[in-house]
């Protein structure tokens, strides 16, 4: 059953060598993100399930102690997703688990099992909402990390250029994620969320699915787009 959710933007810039001289500009993002750990620590769940946005090539479970790097943009800084326990040769985390794994290991968390889960962009919201179910019966206190952005879409500098239906979708995903509103998240339309450039559809709708009957209460910790994506940290609990 799913005890305690948080969700969080996975963008790395997140990681300050990335970021580099820029990396103040989140550090409101990362203080949410630290918090809404805390909340899934506080929670003490039997397994850790980290969901996020994943290419072809990344889909799929990542075990414990699969490695991630930033080595791509430029800097040497490898991770881990917990502790490695021998079972992730030859595996490497897609960029949102990646970013879930330095969150993970910049607060220190050692309170239960991990496991990965690389969620591809387009899967279909029902798909998306039976996977969640499945994850929430895997044990009896079940936590769930929940990587992905907004629209890409939100200013003239935006990756996606401007769109004036992002600010609105926006507003109403974060609603939906402060709030803990099931039936709002599984009803986002994917075809909106796809031309808008949403990373998160998909793990918010796998959230969704794991949070059926949970009773959980949501609170919004984080709602901006600094740099034209819209960003949202939320708990559930």
């Amino acid at each position: 059953m799913l005890v305690a959710a948080a969700v969080c933007p996975c963008p790395p810039l997140l990681v300050p060598e990335v970021a580099a001289g820029a990396a103040p500009e989140l550090d409101a993002a990362r203080t949410a993100c630290t918090d809404a750990l805390g909340v899934l620590a506080a929670a003490r769940p039997d397994l850790l399930v980290v969901l996020g946005p994943a290419a072809q090539s990344g889909r799929g479970t990542h075990p414990q102690g699969t490695a991630g790097s930033f080595r791509g943009f430029g800097v040497e800084v490898d991770v881990r997703l917990g502790a490695d326990k021998g079972g992730a040769s030859g595996r490497v985390l897609p960029p949102s688990l990646a970013v879930a794994a330095w969150l993970l290991e910049r607060t220190g968390w050692a309170d239960a099992p991990i496991e990965g889960l690389g969620v591809g962009e387009p899967l279909a919201a029902e798909r998306c909402i039976e996977v969640g179910r499945e994850i929430a019966a895997r044990a009896e206190r079940v936590a769930l990390l929940v990587m992905g952005d907004a629209s890409a879409c939100r200013t003239l500098k935006s990756p996606g250029y401007l769109d004036e239906r992002a600010a609105p979708f926006d507003a109403e995903v974060a609603r939906a994620l402060g709030a803990a509103d099931v039936a709002a998240l599984e009803a986002l339309d994917a075809g909106l969320a796809y031309e808008l450039k949403v990373s998160g559809r998909a793990p918010w709708q796998v959230l969704a699915g794991a949070a059926e009957g949970a009773g959980l209460d949501g609170r919004l910790l984080y709602d901006d787009a600094p740099y034209g994506v819209g960003y949202v940290v939320a708990t559930w609990s």
